[in-house]
């Protein structure tokens, strides 16, 4: 009889260690269970990114392969493009600031490997490249052509004169192979571009 006190100090210490246990193994379960979650939702937002950074269509893929040495605001003066006004802004968003090269604007031809104007848009001062634009004057394309250009099956958009860039008549196309739009890749404007960080110049280089 006078072991019953520690008999029960034993048992009442062997049930605080099974609770104790079965409690500690819940929660390693439950931490278990929420870091898998976590890796789970990195890993879905992880895919959702490349899949939105992928481009949307067979033209806007071959725009990137074309134009990824243009990232470089750099390169692209050293291929002939300049900075063509300002940074372009509308009611549907804006287009950013162009680099036109002349050449290939005034050539009459058009050809997917080589945009006649590359969009960027600033941001702290630094330049990033976001799509581009092929032109041909309205004049020469009709003169030559008894339709209006569609390239890799896109119909271009044709802006009369006198227009807000003070040049001729022409077609064109959007193509925003780096930049999401919501409207659509091939939309002349987007609402997720700005020119709020347009300081009239820019870094030399684009950001990548």
């Amino acid at each position: 009889m006078n072991n019953i006190p520690a008999t029960r100090s034993v048992v009442r210490a062997l049930v605080f260690f099974a609770v104790s246990s079965s409690t500690l193994a819940v929660a390693s379960g439950c931490a278990a269970a929420s870091a898998e979650a976590i890796r789970q939702e990195t890993s879905d937002a992880s895919r959702a990114t490349s899949a939105a950074a992928e481009p949307a269509s067979p033209l806007a893929a071959k725009v990137r392969a074309a134009t990824e040495r243009f990232r470089s605001v750099e390169v692209a003066e050293t291929s002939g493009y300049a900075m063509f006004h300002g940074c372009v802004t509308g009611p549907g968003g804006a287009m950013g600031i162009h680099w036109v090269n002349g050449d290939l604007v005034g050539d009459g031809a058009l050809d997917a490997a080589r945009p006649e104007a590359l969009m960027y848009e600033q941001q702290n001062g630094r330049l990033r490249l976001i799509g581009v634009e092929y032109v041909v004057l309205a004049e020469a394309w009709n003169a030559a052509n008894p339709a209006p250009p569609v390239l890799d099956g896109q119909l271009f958009t044709y802006t009369g004169a006198p227009n807000r860039y003070g040049i001729p008549a022409f077609y064109s196309l959007h193509v925003w192979a780096w930049q999401g739009n919501p409207d659509g890749v091939f939309a002349d404007w987007n609402r997720k571009v700005s020119c709020a960080g347009f300081d009239g110049a820019g870094d030399s280089h684009a950001g990548h």
